[in-house]
């Protein structure tokens, strides 16, 4: 049964502002923490926000632990920089290690989802000592590619594939703008194809409320889409800017979990996980799951980072 968190709650949770560089983070914290207990900082995707954790940030700091939560940069009430480049994958590590700097923490244990995902992964490739943790959800780690990825990809799937569609600056943010309902509930993978389409949005899911919805509407109309797009358009200069870790792999503690029907998981297979993780603690699929599971399923998603935290201390 789907199970809501009143915005007035969410709005209750203190704030921090935290600087970052040029780039200023509105970052959620929320919970004590018990002594030795490293803080657990959770990293949204695109398109979300800091919200999209709501379920999470009560349950972990009712169950003992820190919570912080960011609007990545982009997003929400955290800066949006024009330039392109500012959402470098390196760039985007600094903001975690700000937040950390700035809460005087040593090292947290890092979760991510979708582009959050992507985003934990390399902390702690790139900055080891700053992560005691690290789960990744819908975007597993993998091996570098052999070459920038975004020629692969045209070449796999094509100009309409959503990465892809994504490069041209000012194009895919004017159409996800253009209805932001319809883009927050839409169906399908983003496309051209679904852009040209049109027609009326869709019926949100139902562990998304008309609050719940109504939030992400307001915040993205007032914000557009472009800081999120912004980090689609760095996957080439990521590649690059990351040549000098690729002989790395993941050695802290690592959990992985998805959903069984996440289209991630078509184009972004888990197989590369053996290869990456040195101490894989657990690999989690949730059975009929999409892409959305930290709201979809937050109860089994909760279990299982609570055991993970468990075991990792």
């Amino acid at each position: 049964m789907a199970h809501h968190i009143p915005i007035a709650d969410w709005e209750r949770v203190a704030t921090r502002e935290v600087t970052s560089g040029d780039v200023t983070l509105r970052v959620y914290d929320h919970g004590e923490g018990r002594p030795g207990r490293p803080p657990v900082v959770l990293c949204h995707g695109f398109p979300e926000l800091a919200f999209s954790w709501r379920h999470q940030l009560f349950a972990l700091a009712d169950a003992g632990y820190r919570v912080l939560v960011p609007d990545m940069r982009g997003y929400g009430g955290s800066s949006r920089p024009a330039d392109v480049d500012a959402y470098d994958i390196l760039t985007l590590c600094g903001d975690l290690a700000a937040i950390l700097d700035d809460v005087g923490a040593d090292d947290a244990v890092f979760v991510g989802h979708d582009w959050g995902a992507a985003v934990v992964w390399q902390m702690a490739l790139a900055h080891p000592e700053r992560v005691r943790a690290v789960a990744g959800m819908s975007v597993p780690v993998s091996p570098r590619a052999p070459a920038p990825p975004l020629p692969i990809l045209r070449k796999r799937l094509g100009d309409d594939f959503y990465m892809v569609w994504f490069q041209e600056p000012g194009a895919a943010d004017a159409v996800l703008h253009r209805d932001v309902r319809r883009t927050l509930t839409a169906q399908e993978i983003y496309s051209a194809r679904l852009a040209e389409e049109g027609g009326a949005a869709a019926t949100p899911p139902p562990w998304l409320d008309d609050g719940e919805l109504g939030y992400y509407v307001d915040t993205f109309e007032r914000t557009g889409f472009t800081g999120g797009l912004n980090y689609y358009r760095n996957l080439d200069r990521n590649w690059e800017l990351t040549a000098h870790l690729a002989d790395r792999r993941v050695t802290q503690p690592a959990l992985f979990v998805t959903g069984s029907k996440d289209p991630v998981g078509q184009f972004m297979p888990a197989k590369g996980l053996d290869a990456m993780l040195t101490d894989p603690r657990g690999h989690v699929v949730l059975d009929g799951a999409g892409h959305w599971i930290q709201q979809q399923r937050p109860d089994e998603v909760n279990a299982a980072l609570l055991e993970f935290l468990a075991d990792v201390g």
